[in-house]
């Protein structure tokens, strides 16, 4: 009787403790449900079959893995578009936080006109999105002529070989896109900065140590977190870009008669399983370190 008694106050306990959490959580978990959940396992279904668009409504036709196996062995571009942009992000992502951490630590320090600076930065993210952004690089204004005036594409293919040659060169000749994309990495780390207590700065640097000495012994290690968030907003970010060349093919698929919207939800869910293993594998990699760094301390 005193273990029910005992269960039953624990059962009590956490449901005052979680349920008022949980009932401001509900409108989203509805609008979650009924506007992500239901769209998102109707594209499930309709990647294992043939939709045809008729006089009554949708057709289906079931054909299982068909298009999933089409898309590797009869798409002649996806396969290639896919592989390709992966590098390019697998190349982009670790730049921009670089960038953003390099920034950061610089508007971290106190200086007139700080403030200025750190808009400065986060400004592109506020008008460089999505119609805009898509505009300006039709104008070719997104892309940095150097590459093109001083033929840089031999000595890229030189150093790096010519199966990794077009991925660097599509990095370099975007590189307007990590000033554009930084700033809420920047935004995050500088907020992470702020979570570190003075004292601690005080205390080594009456030690004797460096600025240098305490990036690697205290900031770094305390920016972990946040570097993981950056990498994780990195690359759901560029993976959701405007000109994404993997997401223009699914479209145009959509909208083909031969294809239609099966092979092209068939397609999104590749695509979607891609991304989600490389966020696995940032999570992964995060935990280890954390746990590494639990078991020293």
């Amino acid at each position: 009787m005193e273990a029910r008694e005992r269960r039953r106050a624990e059962l009590r306990y956490h449901g005052s403790r979680y349920g008022t959490g949980l009932l401001f959580m509900l409108p989203w978990l509805l609008g979650f449900a009924a506007f992500v959940v239901i769209p998102v396992g109707w594209s499930l279904f309709m990647s294992f079959n043939k939709v045809q668009v008729s006089v009554g409504g949708f057709k289906y036709e079931w054909i299982g893995m068909r298009n999933f196996r089409d898309a590797f062995l009869k798409d002649n571009e996806f396969p290639v578009q896919l592989i390709t942009y992966i590098q390019q992000m697998l190349l982009m992502v670790p730049i921009i936080v670089l960038f953003a951490l390099f920034i950061s630590l610089l508007l971290n320090q106190k200086f007139p006109g700080r403030f200025l600076y750190r808009a400065l930065f986060f400004l592109p993210v506020i008008f460089a999105t999505g119609q805009v952004l898509s505009e300006l690089f039709t104008q070719e204004v997104g892309e940095i002529p150097f590459l093109d005036q001083y033929n840089l594409e031999p000595i890229v293919i030189e150093y790096v070989g010519q199966q990794f040659a077009e991925p660097v060169m599509s990095v370099l000749g975007n590189a307007v896109l990590i000033l554009w994309y930084s700033g809420v990495q920047i935004l995050i780390f500088v907020a992470g900065f702020q979570t570190i207590s003075p004292s601690i700065y005080e205390a080594v640097r009456i030690d004797g140590a460096t600025p240098w000495d305490s990036f690697w012994k205290i900031t770094l290690p305390a920016c972990v977190p946040f570097i993981t968030l950056n990498v994780l907003y990195t690359i759901i970010d560029l993976f959701t870009f405007p000109l994404n060349p993997v997401i223009a093919h699914i479209r145009e698929n959509m909208f083909k008669v031969d294809t239609g919207y099966g092979y092209a939800s068939a397609l999104a869910w590749i695509y979607f399983a891609f991304i989600f293993v490389l966020i696995g594998i940032v999570f992964a990699v995060s935990g280890r370190h954390l746990r590494r760094r639990e078991g020293r301390a």
